[in-house]
């Protein structure tokens, strides 16, 4: 029962008759489990900690190395050249040990030290593996022996089994370009965006940061790269996320919707159940970091450093700048309903609860009609406003009482849970609902998502889900990870029954949702109000659209030998040149995650080839072969960017570092502040999917994930992210602001359409 839970343990009354002690068995036996249950969690992560300080290696390697001494020694040989016996005469504990006990812990000892040593020289030789990549940089076609040798290499150094933070340690850091290289690649991308007197302009000051100033910030960059595990991560979560006072909502915060093609259930609790259930798989998992490490062609390792805040993590505002509290550990999740907040617990009597048991805990939510507090319908508006509100509100009115116990239990929640009272779906003749569909993941009403926690799962009354996750604590492919694994666990591992119920059998009644309650004074509901309208004012702004376009997908661009990122890319270019006139500064996000605690670089995708393929597209004079061989450049040059960008040779996050040296120093520097404040009008990102081998996407096509998206970056400009969805289907999100008259996503949508078409069209004339 939920009582239990919150009862206290002892109570005691003084009578005449004497005290009289009360024992509350239940919130004892609670108490044990709890303790019992974080006890055993500290020790796996000490255990899982001990195993990859000294991964590839492993136990049975250790005992190899002594059974060979000890072989040895038996056979009357000392394979330690004399170190046992200086170790025995040497080690305190030792030398003063019965000689038996001392000799052979003498031989356990040096057999521990060879190991050791050789652990720690495998773990450095393949770290010296990792920091090459110019394997990346190799054309299409068959691998070439030195990239074969060296991937052989790699996976034989690698280990066996490794679990999700094996590899950590032996990550490559991220060195920091030179500046002339820096330069150089900076004033090759802006070509095609300036006339020839800008462009004059502009090298002449970067010339001028080359040879000046810039040396000595780059001094004190390299000091950091040698000091820091990751010479961008911190500064970039600092001062692009946790700095920023503007409301998370749309202008950080980014969302995913369901496998749209299919819904395996009309019922919100059983769909909201199973979900939940299966992150919450996914959570033991990643405590445990049994879930395997993401591996490119199978071998290379990328960074799982971000996987760490999954779960009980909440973003808390700040006057200045917000921080990021992580808890360790969490038995309950929070879940929101019309306009209630609760608490409920995962797990009862030491173990997780099924999902038929989450079912019927959620199910009672929903049929709970009690009516909202004064000011909690529209609590978490203050999440979706702006910041230093915010701040101001929860340090004068929840610090302390029944306001500060109920924030508690949504902050320390393992994630928040918000069941929709409306519908979401996908209809092919009507393409608008799934636009509301994406729209209702990216901002709700304004005050039905948590918006400063790790993610909200978002349930439907029709079943759909979608999620909204917060930026500053990791990138979207780790949220990929964790959607892509629920999809699997919710469709064909925990399924559903004929009436679209969870499976399963209640045996033990769980516990009890419990409701939280809040006392918000006059003030506080004033805040909120003012929070709530300026999430109005947002969401009246932004203008979302989402397209599925099923006229083809990556199997005919592959057939085309183009990249299937690059070629939609270039499609983009088009879509936007043909709407404007003009080329823009095009933003694209690659990840850095080949190097210990990488998060993301940006990728340049307008150049001067791009600018010459779009050119070439609408120009009569141009051949179809013509056309043809510019986008294959163009692609080839895009893709070299990319890799680039992977590979530490990026251009943005080195000029912002930069940038964050120059101001802690006080140095002004005209060209960086100048760089740093040009509009990124096209902002653009891929979602990956098939991060795992569970979900075989070739045989289940209709189990993709929509994808999602994110609000615009420039008043006047565009956000674009897409996820290409098999071989013949991708899904466009395009978002920009309804205030700017030259915007529209309808008709930027319409553009890309009609770009695809036309690319297609080109390949296909005879």
């Amino acid at each position: 029962m939920a009582e239990a839970h919150a009862a206290v343990a002892f109570s005691f009354s003084v009578t005449h008759e004497g005290v009289n002690v009360d024992v509350n068995h239940e919130a004892l036996k609670a108490i044990f489990r709890s303790g019992l249950r974080s006890t055993k969690k500290s020790m796996g992560r000490i255990k899982n900690q001990m195993k990859n300080g000294v991964y590839p290696a492993t136990p049975m390697s250790w005992l190899f190395v002594l059974t060979f001494v000890l072989a040895f020694i038996l056979a009357g040989v000392d394979p330690s050249f004399g170190m046992i016996g200086w170790i025995k005469t040497h080690v305190p504990w030792l030398n003063t040990a019965p000689p038996l006990v001392s000799y052979y812990g003498s031989c356990i000892l040096f057999a521990t030290l060879i190991w050791l040593a050789k652990a720690f020289t495998w773990k450095y030789f393949l770290r010296l593996l990792l920091n090459y990549h110019n394997w990346m940089y190799e054309s299409r076609g068959p691998m070439s022996l030195k990239t074969k040798l060296w991937l052989g290499t790699v996976k034989l150094m690698g280990g066996r089994k490794p679990m999700l933070m094996s590899y950590q340690f032996s990550l490559p850091k991220l060195s920091v370009p030179s500046i002339k290289d820096t330069m150089n690649r900076y004033l090759h991308s802006v070509q095609p965006l300036l006339d020839e007197e800008k462009y004059s302009r502009m090298e002449r000051l970067a010339r001028e940061f080359e040879s000046g100033i810039g040396q000595k910030l780059q001094r004190y960059l390299v000091v950091k790269s040698w000091w820091a595990t990751n010479y961008v991560s911190d500064w970039w979560e600092d001062y692009v996320y946790l700095s920023g006072r503007s409301p998370l909502m749309i202008n950080s915060n980014f969302y995913a919707v369901d496998a749209v093609f299919i819904n395996p259930t009309h019922r919100q609790a059983s769909r909201a159940a199973n979900i939940i259930y299966a992150m919450l798989l996914y959570r033991r998992e990643l405590e445990r970091e049994e879930l395997n490490p993401i591996l490119l062609n199978k071998t290379v390792p990328l960074c799982s450093a971000q996987y760490e805040r999954q779960f009980q993590t909440t973003r808390i505002p700040g006057l200045e700048k917000d921080k990021l509290v992580h808890y360790k550990d969490s038995n309950h999740i929070a879940v929101y309903h019309k306009g209630r907040f609760f608490k409920v617990y995962i797990y009862y009597r030491g173990r997780l609860l099924k999902p038929v048991e989450i079912e019927k805990t959620i199910q009672q939510i929903l049929d709970d009609d009690s009516e909202p507090a004064p000011g909690e319908e529209h609590l978490a508006a203050l999440t979706a406003g702006d910041r230093v509100p915010w701040y101001n509100a929860r340090e004068e009115y929840f610090k302390k009482g029944k306001n500060k116990a109920s924030l508690d239990a949504v902050e320390k929640a393992a994630f928040f849970v918000s069941l929709d009272d409306e519908p979401q779906n996908y209809d092919p003749k009507d393409p608008s609902k799934l636009s509301e569909f994406g729209r209702a993941m990216l901002h709700g009403k304004g005050y039905d998502r948590w918006f400063d926690k790790s993610f909200t799962l978002v349930v439907t009354s029709n079943g759909r889900v979608g999620f909204n996750g917060e930026h500053s604590w990791a990138d979207a492919p780790i949220m990929a990870h964790l959607w892509e694994y629920s999809m699997f666990e919710d469709f064909f591992v925990q399924g559903y029954t004929e009436d679209g119920y969870c499976k399963g059998e209640i045996t033990t009644p769980p516990p009890n949702p419990i409701r939280l309650e809040w006392d918000l004074p006059k003030p506080c509901l004033q805040a909120i109000e003012t929070s709530l309208e300026a999430a109005k004012q947002l969401i009246a702004d932004v203008d979302l659209e989402l397209l599925v376009h099923d006229q083809y997908g990556k199997g005919f661009m592959k057939v085309c030998r183009v990249s299937p990122d690059a070629y939609i890319q270039l499609a983009l270019q088009i879509a936007y040149y043909r709407m404007n006139k003009k080329f823009c500064l095009t933003y694209e996000s690659s990840m850095t995650r080949l190097f210990r605690e990488g998060r993301t670089e940006t990728v340049r995708s307008c150049t001067v080839e791009s600018c010459d393929f779009v050119r070439a597209m609408d120009d009569p004079q141009k051949t179809r072969e013509e056309r043809i061989a510019l986008m294959k450049k163009a692609a080839d040059v895009h893709q070299i960017n990319c890799r680039n960008a992977m590979t530490g040779k990026g251009i943005d996050r080195h000029l912002f570092c930069l940038y964050v040296v120059s101001k802690y120093l006080e140095v002004d520097s005209p060209f960086l502040s100048e760089v740093l404040s040009e509009p990124w009008r096209l902002s653009t990102s891929q979602t990956p999917h098939q991060q795992t081998n569970k979900l075989d996407l070739t045989r289940h096509p209709e189990h993709i994930s929509a994808g999602g998206g994110f609000g615009p970056v420039a008043d006047d400009g565009y956000g674009v992210s897409y996820i290409i969805a098999g071989e013949d289907c991708v899904f466009f999100h395009v978002s920009c602001k309804n205030s700017c008259p030259t915007t529209s996503s309808t008709k930027m949508v319409q553009a890309i359409v009609k770009a695809l078409s036309d690319i297609r069209t080109m390949f296909e004339q005879h």
